[in-house]
């Protein structure tokens, strides 16, 4: 199991939101860069970024502080970056710029062929993120809650080429809730892609749980609130799912 500290930015700072709400901030570092190396430092593998200003303004803000990020770790630390990546363009920039995979989550939903142009052009570096609630699929930095069944799109998506699927259950992201097992593994049960869950993980209990459905597709998870407010140990986490995996 692949455990992924996340980075979100807001104006250039490392931020957490709860729940997808811009005004329901907390700022846990000035220096995203220095916040990057250190969780490299615990033993991350790969690091989660999302620029929170381009998820709602449709297009990259804090793409220097990302370009600064990817210098940092290097080469050997793959980086997978979402929000504001709405044209090829874009994709095609921060590939450029040593992104490894980028996240698109709301123009998925709402511009499809974009998704099959960006799988065509850049095989093997497109993850979508599909956000939910109650199992219906969410965009626009989860404002608007759309008809769309998460499985249904799911399906489709992969048929796509994407590499794999990101899934939240937004009523749960940054409450430190737990994990929403159930709806993440009859995800990953309708695909045949990878499945990296997202939202409520704040215990080693989650941590264990999770590594418990690794064979159904769950093959990595997202760490934010939990990490930063100190509830989870990133390395004692990794290394516990490492010894979990190895069982």
């Amino acid at each position: 199991m692949l455990l992924i500290p996340a980075i979100d930015l807001k104006d250039g700072k490392c931020v957490r939101l709860r729940q997808g709400n811009m005004s329901d901030v907390t700022v846990f570092s000035e220096d995203p860069v220095t916040m990057a190396r250190h969780w490299v430092a615990q033993g991350a593998r790969r690091l989660h970024l999302v620029d929170l200003n381009g998820a709602r303004s449709d297009r990259p803000v804090n793409e220097g502080v990302i370009k600064k990020i990817v210098a940092a770790v290097g080469d050997d630390i793959p980086v997978q970056l979402g929000g504001g990546i709405r044209d090829l363009d874009i994709i095609e920039r921060y590939i450029d710029d040593g992104v490894a995979f980028v996240v698109i989550g709301t123009a998925a939903v709402k511009s499809p062929g974009f998704l099959q142009d960006a799988c065509s052009a850049f095989g093997g570096h497109v993850i979508v993120s599909l956000d939910a609630r109650d199992g219906k699929v969410a965009t626009d930095g989860w404002s608007k809650l759309t008809g769309h069944d998460v499985i249904d799109l799911a399906k489709k998506f992969e048929d796509y080429g994407v590499e794999a699927l990101l899934y939240t259950d937004i009523g749960r992201d940054g409450m430190m809730s737990g994990v929403n097992i159930e709806a993440t593994v009859e995800l990953a049960r309708a695909v045949k892609i990878p499945v990296i869950a997202s939202g409520g993980v704040s215990s080693m209990a989650d941590i264990d749980r999770l590594c418990a459905v690794e064979h159904e597709g769950v093959e990595a998870a997202i760490l934010g609130r939990s990490l930063y407010e100190g509830a989870l140990d990133f390395k004692a986490a990794q290394d516990r799912a490492d010894e979990l995996g190895a069982g």
